[in-house]
């Protein structure tokens, strides 16, 4: 829900704050920790309450711009601050996103939009357990809220109106039925085309890397050659994939034997003719003869052979619906934020 992810983010910059505040109530400004001045590489924005915007007069504060920075950036405690490089970026992107909220929260005052009062309790309950005991509550009343619980209370009604807003304008209309995501699906059915694809593994037997291939000699292509034999007898022995993996991992010379030999999802046009023309002919669980591409020998060992086909409406239902009402909701918050920010005075500061 909205408003737990705006509480959430209220909590972070309460409880990253707490132990600066005394300092800011006498400096007029929180204090930067010592570890995040000596990492250039992160920046903790100093926070005095300073404005940054002001929505129909309203002022947002450089404190409302944190919270909502932490909310993009939820790794920024663990790291002293906010990548340097993209510090810029998540400022801007929080800037934006505290002016939509302050107009949403306007737009509800306007529509005469209201919370029950037991809804209120329930958050705030729910807020007062996530600091885990009623001291750390207690802290972060008097460090944030002047000790008054009823600042906290307008917060949360503040949030629980915002989602209210934003579940009428965008939840609700941004859904998409089975029919809708049906229709395209019809529409778009080359997106979802599967190619011809196979999932194998190998055992590759190569010439020595200091060598090239095209002036090996016969004796060291004979001694190739009966290496990749020693191979193949060992890999026929192979019952399953675990044990050809294991036996790719010890003798297999190709990048692959790190992780069981194992190629997965290979399109065929992707594949060595060689290596297609001997693929299409086994079943899965087949162990190959010698196949040799080039100067190297492989082995190959068949998991699955998938032909081009078609994925059904039923197997992608679900994401597709999930993809089309997430761009659904894109595209009318957007649309929604213009609206409102047409017709309201935003300053920034």
């Amino acid at each position: 829900m909205k408003y737990k992810v705006l509480i959430c983010a209220f909590i972070v910059v309460g409880i990253l704050g707490a132990t600066a505040q005394v300092a800011s109530h006498s400096q007029g400004a929180t204090t930067m920790p010592a570890s995040a001045t000596s990492t250039p590489k992160s920046v903790l924005p100093q926070v005095s309450d300073k404005p940054v915007a002001r929505v129909n007069g309203v002022v947002l504060t450089d404190r409302d711009l944190l919270r909502e920075m932490f909310t993009i950036f939820p790794y920024a405690r663990q790291h002293n601050g906010f990548p340097a490089a993209q510090e810029p970026t998540i400022r801007q992107g929080a800037l934006e996103m505290i002016i939509f909220e302050e107009l949403l929260y306007q737009d509800a005052v306007r529509r005469n939009m209201t919370v029950p009062p037991q809804k209120v309790k329930q958050a705030e309950m729910e807020f007062q357990r996530s600091f885990g005991s009623p001291d750390k509550y207690q802290e972060f009343l008097k460090a944030e809220m002047q000790g008054n619980p009823e600042l906290v209370r307008q917060k949360i009604r503040r949030s629980l109106l915002i989602e209210q807003v934003l579940k009428t304008e965008l939840d609700s209309k941004s859904m998409v039925s089975a029919a809708e995501a049906r229709a395209y699906y019809d529409k778009h059915l080359d997106r979802f085309k599967q190619a011809e694809s196979f999932q194998f593994q190998t055992i590759s037997i190569l010439p020595p890397r200091h060598i090239d291939p095209s002036k090996l000699t016969p004796q060291q292509k004979s001694e190739l050659r009966k290496r990749a034999e020693d191979g193949l007898r060992q890999a026929k022995a192979a019952k399953s994939y675990e044990d050809f993996g294991l036996l790719a991992e010890k003798i297999s010379e190709d990048d692959f034997r790190v992780n069981m030999g194992e190629h997965k999802s290979v399109k065929r046009e992707e594949l060595p003719p060689e290596v297609v023309k001997v693929l299409v002919s086994m079943q899965p669980g087949q162990v190959s003869d010698l196949v040799q591409v080039q100067s190297a020998y492989t082995i190959l060992r068949l998991g699955a052979h998938t032909p081009a086909h078609t994925l059904s409406f039923e197997a992608v239902k679900t994401a597709l619906q999930q993809e089309l009402q997430k761009d659904k909701y894109e595209k009318l918050r957007s649309k929604l934020a213009k609206q409102l920010r047409a017709n309201a005075k935003v300053e920034l500061v």
